[in-house]
């Protein structure tokens, strides 16, 4: 767990300046402002990184916070926000878009495109922070999600909120537990917002075991180089087509399903202990990278950060 980030520790004149920079600092190039009858904020920030998670909590008065086109040409950052509302009444503006936000209630947004968030109140929140890349490859159409509120006090959304809330009360766990647990709040994030959108349709039984059929033998031969879509194709004696139809369902193609399951395994090898000693170059090489920076690019758009970067910040 970071350091809180407190307006108490500058004198009032100073808060709303510093508070600016405080949420700028631990989410994305952002704006704030308060409303005409104050003249400070009071508020504090904890946060704590788990895998390639963000985690935090907020509690503060009143203001208006904006992602503005000129902030985005600053930092032109690519993550998704999640606002999860634990007291008072939260407004998150976008897309055309507002979804009002009541305790329990949490609401995803998209730092590429700009957003306003309005706390007319003292509020709290926890906020989620997940790279652009990672919820597009679990999700489709994301810009149909944004500014929509989705209920936690049922379903996946209540499970989401418990968990969120135990992770921040409870940051301190292995490199192999927060990978896992960090994954399960993607997913779980995920099947909040399926649920809202009401559009995903489970597989036929059928093409469902087909698709499975077909993700495992891609997993069987992730690690070598040479694997493409054809040749997964031919040793399971479908047509090229047939797999592509298999894939139309799924938020990426078939090929971008290798490259993901191989990042997956990069990120995985990275802070195993007993890969301490092994170059980050040799550890991509082994999973089918040839082509270093390709790689490392591939990497950074998937997880948020280098594969150095990474390694550095979950070494055990």
């Amino acid at each position: 767990m970071a350091d809180p980030l407190r307006t108490d520790s500058v004198d009032l004149a100073d808060s709303v300046d510093f508070w600016t920079a405080a949420v700028s600092r631990t989410y994305v190039d952002l704006e704030c402002t308060i409303p005409e009858n104050a003249s400070a904020i009071t508020g504090h920030i904890e946060s704590t990184a788990l895998a390639t998670l963000g985690l935090s909590r907020v509690s503060a008065t009143a203001q208006s916070v904006l992602r503005t086109p000129a902030g985005i040409s600053r930092t032109s950052d690519d993550y998704f926000l999640v606002s999860v509302q634990t007291s008072g009444t939260g407004f998150v503006v976008q897309d055309d878009r507002t979804a009002v936000l009541q305790p329990g209630d949490f609401a995803l947004y998209d730092t590429t495109r700009p957003y306003s968030l309005r706390f007319d109140d003292p509020f709290a929140q926890y906020v989620l922070m997940l790279p652009g890349a990672t919820l597009r490859t679990l999700v489709r159409d994301t810009g149909s999600l944004t500014a929509r509120a989705v209920s936690g006090r049922h379903g996946a959304g209540k499970l989401l909120v418990s968990m969120i809330s135990s992770i921040m009360d409870d940051a301190d766990m292995s490199t192999a537990s927060a990978e896992a647990v960090s994954q399960s709040v993607e997913y779980i994030l995920v099947a909040g917002l399926v649920g809202l959108t009401g559009v995903e349709k489970p597989a036929p039984y059928a093409a469902s075991e087909r698709l499975g059929e077909i993700k495992r033998a891609m997993t069987a031969r992730l690690r070598d180089p040479d694997l493409t879509v054809t040749e997964v194709a031919a040793s399971l004696h479908l047509s090229l087509s047939t797999v592509h139809r298999a894939f139309a369902g799924e938020p990426c193609t078939a090929a971008e399903w290798i490259w993901m399951q191989r990042l997956e395994g990069v990120k995985r090898t990275l802070c195993e202990p007993q890969n301490a000693r092994t170059t980050i170059g040799a550890l991509a090489a082994s999973w089918g990278f040839t082509d270093p920076a390709h790689f490392s690019r591939a990497f950074r758009t998937r997880f948020g950060s280098t594969p150095k970067t990474f390694r550095d910040t979950h070494r055990m």
